[in-house]
């Protein structure tokens, strides 16, 4: 019933336990193969891990049938640093294929990029969707968009191109409403599929927090967030909103916008977000943090665990689907990740 439990977190309503998902635990290979005894190839492999850590919820996003912009006109590769051990997913950057700033002002990505047929792109979410839910039925699999907004602009145009564009307010304002409305046909998309929960990235801000104005996001951005929620929450969608970095002053604009839930890194106060906001929104994270446990740090570690279960036990924070927020990344430890989930599997009942 592992699917419930994480529905019934978004829905506010947690009674069995707290709900668990974690992200890049897949980069563990040797791991992974040593707790299943299934090699890789094996089709079952990543199926029983996900039920050894008990995994309710998984994070998914699909930028569609036309998604590989490099494919259907120019977008900008800002390279990959090494994440996974073996260094496989190192990529170096591109030159941007915008030569000034003119350009930028003046492009339009439904124009470039073009779109697929709604119907046959409605048909691919959907077909998707039923698949990943057969594959993995103890989990609940949500749709989503990933290049929303400020993600689509950092992907055709790389950071350095979209700062110059956000020195004319107002011509940065255009050129959103060309992104907004671009990814407005996806959400429609996915309002007519089968998937209850829908997640929207958007890495709208930096670990800081806001790049530009914050008036400029409360006035531009959120409320175009709201324009693409509206035919999602006409079919009954759950939305939650995922960004990177520190978006705690805007979390209230994003709920009134109409998001159920929050995806978010530790580098937003998860104490700010159960106390403001645990009441009335779901809540994907915790206090735990990478850097913590990549550094052996256990004690701290386990008293982040204690902390942020503490939020939900005494029910001020009503829904949560536990994750550490900036993933699970490779280079920590075997020994870590055993006391983590170990320790985990022993609070978290409610």
């Amino acid at each position: 019933m592992s699917k419930k439990i994480a529905l019934d977190a978004i829905n506010l309503k947690m009674e069995e336990r707290v709900a668990h998902t974690e992200y890049s635990m897949e980069y563990h290979n040797e791991y992974i193969t040593k707790i299943t005894g299934l090699n890789e190839g094996n089709p079952e492999r990543i199926k029983k891990f996900y039920h050894i850590w008990q995994y309710d919820f998984l994070w998914c996003t699909d930028d569609g049938l036309f998604g590989n912009w490099f494919e259907r006109g120019r977008a900008t590769d800002m390279g990959h640093a090494i994440y996974a051990k073996n260094g496989s997913d190192r990529r170096d950057k591109k030159v941007c294929p915008f030569k000034d700033v003119f350009e930028v002002w003046e492009f339009d990505p439904s124009k470039e990029y073009g779109f697929p047929d709604f119907n046959e792109q409605v048909d691919a979410y959907q077909k998707k969707h039923k698949k990943l839910s057969e594959d993995f039925p103890e989990q609940l699999i949500p749709g989503g968009y990933y290049k929303t907004i400020i993600s689509g602009l950092i992907q055709a145009f790389g950071w350095e191109m979209l700062l110059l564009s956000a020195s004319n307010l107002n011509k940065f304002e255009k050129l959103i409403d060309r992104f907004f409305n671009y990814t407005l046909f996806y959400m429609k998309a996915w309002a007519k599929t089968n998937a209850e929960v829908i997640i929207q990235h958007d890495d709208f801000v930096w670990y800081s927090g806001p790049f530009i104005s914050p008036d400029f996001y409360i006035k531009a951005i959120i409320p175009r967030y709201g324009e693409l929620w509206k035919e999602l929450k006409k079919n009954s969608k759950k939305i939650l909103f995922c960004s990177d970095g520190n978006f705690s002053m805007f979390v209230e604009d994003i709920i009134k916008a109409g998001a159920d839930g929050l995806i978010f890194e530790p580098v937003n106060d998860f104490g700010f977000m159960a106390e403001n906001f645990g009441d009335i929104a779901c809540l994907v994270g915790s206090y735990v943090d990478c850097r913590d446990m990549t550094l052996g740090k256990w004690e701290k570690v386990k008293n982040d665990i204690d902390k942020t279960l503490n939020y939900v036990k005494s029910r001020r924070c009503k829904g949560l689907i536990f994750a550490v927020g900036n993933h699970i990344p490779a280079n920590i430890s075997d020994e870590m990740c055993n006391k983590y989930i170990n320790y985990l599997k022993k609070r978290w009942i409610l």
